[in-house]
């Protein structure tokens, strides 16, 4: 089965941020391919001149309309198609919503698609900390937004008098979403895609290259906004439970932002291995054949924002089984989040 491109919508009201956090996100991509669905409210599209340098023939424009108005599912799928197919060579897709788009919609319709090469890459919601108590009074959905929303940006917090006020009720509001805090729209990346390109590319280090390289150089952490996430990396030779990590994922914390990575189930499918994608509380796992010769390890990254990743890791520790046989219903839990092969294969 081929890698589908994970798809992000970005969203908050006029004026948020949303287009000065795309543009950081292209100059930090560690190598990544960035494609855009940029949506302007009005005539001429300012936020897509703004992106469209540095995406070239990676942007699809859409002026004059919202989004979640001006189209159906089976438009936007012809928009994905652009972008998605692999000769574009696009590692992720970030629809950026016009400031008057409606989140849910947008989100229904990528859930929607019929399109075989793209996944649900989670709602991000950006909002201006220093007019976030002004744009609350004007536009009471806020509340809304924030409930639907995987990950939040609490955006200009360099301009809020009181902005520990606003991220404490911003985290009040939220519905198991990690709160990122920002300035000029300088979140990690790693929050939304791997860093990592689809195929190796001469002369670009890899983002594991990177991470090397700043951890023996704290220097170089300069300017990086990293104390807004934490992470915890785990892996065990020992197969996992499928109903004890099941257990582990209907229960997973609030904050708790994105999973990632690839688990062995042993017995109960000695033949595969799962690729893990969950972002906020959208779940995915994709069966594909362990590689003739390879070590039959798990291996997860988890990233989110305030989580007690010793806590975490050990309640990983605890999904391991070394049981030689699997029960008869062992799987039916993992096998629930998994695609239709017919609307997976490309």
């Amino acid at each position: 089965m081929n890698r589908q491109v994970p798809v992000v919508v970005l969203a908050g009201f006029l004026g948020s941020g949303k287009t000065t956090l795309l543009n950081h996100l292209l100059h930090r991509s560690g190598g990544s391919r960035i494609g855009a669905l940029v949506n302007d409210f009005g005539a001429i599209e300012i936020d897509a001149m703004a992106v469209a340098g540095a995406l070239g023939d990676s942007t699809v424009s859409l002026g004059n309309g919202c989004l979640c108005c001006a189209v159906d599912a089976s438009e936007l799928d012809g928009y994905l198609e652009r972008l998605a197919r692999p000769s574009a060579g696009i590692d992720v897709i970030v629809i950026e919503a016009s400031g008057l788009a409606e989140p849910q919609e947008l989100v229904r319709m990528v859930l929607a698609s019929e399109h075989p090469g793209i996944v649900y890459g989670g709602l991000v919601e950006v909002v201006d900390a220093a007019e976030f108590d002004a744009t609350r009074a004007r536009h009471p959905e806020l509340d809304r937004h924030l409930a639907l929303a995987d990950l939040v940006v609490v955006n200009k917090l360099d301009r809020a008098a009181d902005g520990e006020r606003v991220l404490g009720l911003v985290r009040s509001l939220v519905d198991r979403a990690a709160v990122v805090p920002a300035s000029y729209g300088r979140i990690d990346p790693e929050f939304l895609f791997d860093c990592r390109p689809s195929e190796e590319r001469i002369g670009q280090l890899s983002f594991d290259d990177l991470h090397d390289r700043t951890a023996s150089s704290g220097h170089e952490h300069a300017g990086h906004l990293h104390t807004g996430y934490d992470s915890l990396s785990f892996t065990s030779e020992v197969p996992l439970d499928p109903r004890r990590l099941m257990q582990f994922l209907d229960t997973r914390p609030e904050g708790l932002y994105r999973i990632k990575g690839s688990i062995g189930f042993g017995p109960h499918d000695p033949a595969n291995r799962y690729a893990v994608h969950a972002v906020g509380r959208f779940l995915r796992f994709y069966p594909e054949a362990w590689p003739p010769g390879a070590e039959r390890l798990t291996q997860l990254v988890l990233i989110g924002s305030g989580i007690d990743a010793p806590a975490l890791a050990k309640e990983l520790e605890a999904c391991k089984s070394d049981a030689p046989h699997a029960d008869e219903h062992g799987m039916w839990g993992v096998l629930r989040y998994v695609p239709d092969p017919e609307d997976s294969a490309a």
